[in-house]
């Protein structure tokens, strides 16, 4: 049985630059873990810390409660798939997997009979001759996956592996990935940018700001109840439409709607309002909550369209909702309904989740 634990991680190059800020967490057999934020919020650099590539500043790194941090990377027997692929160009397929094997000493036959494995689960048997530069960017990704799961490793590190696919490959190669992993043992923390990478690959989502944990749970978990604002904002696609609106009476105006607030969020005066634009809907009979507005944009995306639309009293507040490509509705001026149980609140100081 392995696992994987950060305590207390700190990662600090100088005292202006911080990208891990006081990190734990815990990542166990069978579980894929996924770090995802925005673009300099430390995810790649807590991957580095895990493989020795960097060294911490302060916490520990355990890995089968040992603490790793004054071990070299050799020693960690950790596997670690680059955005690059890291491909030896003059080697064979064959001879990239078996590399890190050899290394090992490990007996021919064994090594054999890994690649081979290996080779059965990612498809690569007809590729084994071949050299990098004769492979396209699917196969040197699996390739490179071939070469870490044959170490048989005590944890997986992945930086961003699919990132240099075209959407079409990336789709591919990311359903490839989910059924290979749900086969290993090993504790798997994936590193990417793409939050449908993140929903769809992962048991478990760490979203990262500015080196801080902002929310650590399933993907479902952060989805229907994200933690604060910024978790809200940045899972789901459309981005959640956010507004910050003025208690008036136990309830806050849309323009001129009125929308009841929930009791625990009563006792704040200034309120952020958060609602997904697949939950903005068309009215349904019993719907007591619904607004009118302008529509200014309407974007297809194929099974449904995004439609912007200014709300009737304020023409500065911008409503965006998902609906079905074939349903029939105003192009001008339309009616959404708002289920009070899809609106998600939040504190305008510290942005945090009203429950």
């Amino acid at each position: 049985m392995s696992q994987l634990v950060l305590e207390n991680l700190t990662k600090a190059y100088s005292r202006k630059v911080v990208p891990v800020k006081n990190l734990s967490l815990s990542v166990e057999d069978q579980e894929f873990l996924t770090l995802v934020g925005p673009s300099g919020c430390g995810k790649s650099t807590i991957l580095r810390v895990i493989a020795g590539l960097e060294q911490a500043t302060e916490g520990k790194v355990i890995i089968n409660g040992q603490d790793v941090n004054p071990l070299p990377p050799k020693e960690r027997n950790i596997a670690m798939v680059f955005q690059s692929y890291a491909l030896y160009p003059h080697m064979t397929v064959y001879d990239n997997i078996a590399s890190g094997l050899k290394l090992r000493n490990l007996p021919s036959g064994e090594i054999q009979k890994r690649i081979q494995d290996a080779s059965k689960v990612l498809g690569l048997d007809p590729l084994m001759d071949r050299r990098p530069s004769q492979l396209s960017g699917g196969q040197r990704q699996r390739v490179a996956l071939g070469r870490a799961l044959v170490r048989e490793p005590d944890a997986f590190l992945l930086d961003e592996p699919l990132s240099n696919l075209d959407a079409l490959l990336r789709e591919q190669v990311r359903a490839d990935l989910k059924q290979i992993f749900e086969r290993q043992k090993s504790p798997v923390v994936y590193v990417t940018h793409d939050q449908t990478e993140a929903m769809t690959l992962s048991t478990k989502v760490a979203v990262l700001s500015e080196g801080y944990l902002q929310q650590l749970g399933s993907p479902n978990e952060i989805y229907k109840t994200p933690a604060n604002r910024f978790v809200a904002g940045f899972i789901g696609s459309p981005q959640m439409n956010l507004i910050e609106v003025e208690q008036v009476g136990g309830a806050v105006l849309l323009g001129d709607f009125k929308i009841q607030l929930p009791e625990a969020a009563r006792s704040h005066g200034t309120l952020v309002m958060g609602l997904r634009p697949e939950h903005v809907r068309l009215p349904e009979a019993g719907d007591t909550q619904t607004i009118r507005g302008d529509v200014f944009l309407v974007e297809n995306l194929g099974m449904s369209d995004l439609v912007s639309l200014r709300v009737h009293g304020d023409d500065d507040l911008v409503l965006r909702s998902l609906i079905p490509a074939d349903a029939t509705w105003s192009r001008e001026n339309l009616e959404l309904a708002i289920p009070p149980q899809s609106i998600h609140w939040f504190t305008t100081d510290t942005g945090a989740r009203i429950e």
